[in-house]
């Protein structure tokens, strides 16, 4: 969980008293109120400053992860000059965003990136020469653009979002098997860490490989996806490929569920590596193409599932990994100065505990819990005249509350 400590009154947000107008899915709707993001238009949203808090320890697991594979972290360009679409045959994808030629002395087009196989293949071509060289694997955390025809529910369909892509460089299809699955385990790992139940799914291709390639899917009511999954093995596929009778040799139920698309794994194979000429000398002195993987997550869809999955009628309930802080701290005794929360605050502060301090003295009790309900942080702090020199802990999930001493406080929270 990102470190930090806030008075709310400096907050440079705050929650609406009422849910956005023409908002459906519940990732929209508590999202913007409790000023987490802030629409711009369809399918593109500004990322504030409590929901940064949340999305960088998404991230943050996420790269963890990744550097547990053994992954180089890099960053990518957004804009990607035309030749190197065309060198794929992909410039003439519908869900390019491009420019035209500019008016002035250089000719050139772009679009803007919606994946980057391209631009790591053409990079790869100056530092992988042998198999010495390989295997290897490097990702990023970038802004993705595509064209979508329906840019709803929130943050789960984008034409702006956040991506982790990686990929990966083998010497064959063996070698990429192998990170492969290592890739798989990582991805569960941190979909749990996240708190999210994942599935792996079977799927298509698309516009990446002919070959079967790996979501991971979380069910839900709101998702677009169409998954059949079985309840006693493994087996899980996208209706896009869906085959009955490759779940011949189990006897579980087949039952039929929306999901949300979270991840996606690819072999890609040769196909980049050809485009670009991207190739190694093995240890016979053959030159031979480089073998592909690609792997994305992503960090922003992954925000929005997570609303959808936690929350009930009064706001979000976020998980602990990923809460925007870890107390929330509330103040509503008489006293104007509001000592009492303010030394709360400070000790909680001192723990390294990540705290957000509800000082404002112009709210009700009842609008400060409503507001404390609705951003979902997982413990609430209460300080008034009838806790004393105590204090009121709430866990967000829970309806019980309990009087503890501050240094009980400190032991409760600091445990979890």
């Amino acid at each position: 969980m990102t470190a930090g400590f806030m008075l709310q009154s400096n907050l440079f947000t705050d929650a609406a008293r009422q849910f956005p107008e023409g908002e459906e899915t519940a990732n929209a709707k508590y999202l913007i109120r409790g000023g987490f993001i802030s629409k711009a238009s369809a399918g593109v949203y500004s990322i504030l400053p409590l929901g940064l808090r949340v999305l960088n320890n998404i991230v943050q697991i996420i790269r963890e992860e990744m550097n547990d594979l053994g992954a180089e972290e890099l960053l990518m360009p957004a804009l990607v000059e035309k030749k190197y679409w065309e060198k794929s045959k992909r410039w003439d994808t519908d869900i390019i965003y491009k420019t035209g030629k500019s008016s002035n002395a250089h000719d050139f087009e772009y679009g803007l990136g919606w994946t980057h196989e391209e631009v790591i293949a053409a990079i790869a071509v100056n530092y992988i020469q042998s198999y010495k060289d390989l295997p290897s694997a490097v990702y990023q955390f970038q802004n993705k653009f595509r064209a979508e025809v329906r840019a709803q529910g929130g943050l789960l369909r984008g034409r702006e979002f956040l991506m982790k892509d990686l990929y990966s460089f083998h010497v064959d299809s063996e070698d990429l098997n192998k990170f492969y699955a290592k890739v798989a385990k990582a991805y569960s790992k941190a979909f749990k860490r996240l708190g999210l139940k994942a599935m792996m799914v079977e799927a298509s291709g698309g516009a990446f490989t002919k070959e079967y390639t790996h979501e991971f899917q979380v069910i839900h009511p709101v998702g677009e996806d169409i998954v059949y999954h079985c309840d006693k093995c493994s087996f899980a596929q996208n209706k896009e490929i869906y085959k009955p009778e490759h779940h011949a040799d189990c006897s579980g139920k087949i039952s039929e569920s929306r999901a949300i698309e979270v991840g996606n794994i690819f072999r890609l194979g040769t196909r980049f590596s050809d485009s670009f000429g991207l190739t190694y000398l093995n240890s016979k002195g053959e030159r031979l193409p480089v073998v592909m993987g690609s792997y994305g997550i992503g960090p922003t869809r992954v925000m929005g599932t997570l609303v959808e999955v936690y929350h009930d009628d009064k706001g979000i309930i976020w998980p602990e990994s990923v809460a925007p802080f870890k107390v929330h701290v509330i103040d509503v005794s008489r006293d104007k100065k509001i000592t009492a929360g303010k030394k709360v605050y400070d000790a909680l502060q001192k723990a390294a505990i990540p705290v957000l301090y509800d000082d404002r003295t112009e709210l009700r009790a009842g609008e400060k819990f409503a507001t404390s309900d609705l951003l979902g942080i997982p413990y609430r702090v209460v300080v008034s005249e009838k806790t004393g020199s105590k204090v009121e802990l709430k866990k967000r999930t829970q309806n019980s509350l309990k009087i503890v001493t501050q240094a009980e406080l400190i032991r409760l929270v600091s445990s979890k």
